[in-house]
């Protein structure tokens, strides 16, 4: 029973793919937040476009700044 543990424990011929796959997970995880931010940003940035155009007086900067 000590030699099987022992050899299960030094058997690493899974760790790639477990490797694989966390590195997957993660590289989502910065996908979908990075997508999220874009969205946000987006959304107020046609927001203030549609300000400018209902109010063509009122100066606008879309871009930022003054």
């Amino acid at each position: 029973m000590k030699s099987f543990i022992k050899r299960f424990m030094q058997d690493e011929s899974g760790a790639n793919g477990v490797e694989y796959a966390l590195l997957a997970g993660l590289i989502a995880v910065a996908f979908i937040i990075g997508a999220g931010a874009l969205g946000t940003n987006l959304n107020t940035f046609f927001t203030q476009i549609a300000a400018c155009v209902a109010n063509p007086q009122q100066a606008c900067n879309p871009f930022g700044g003054a």
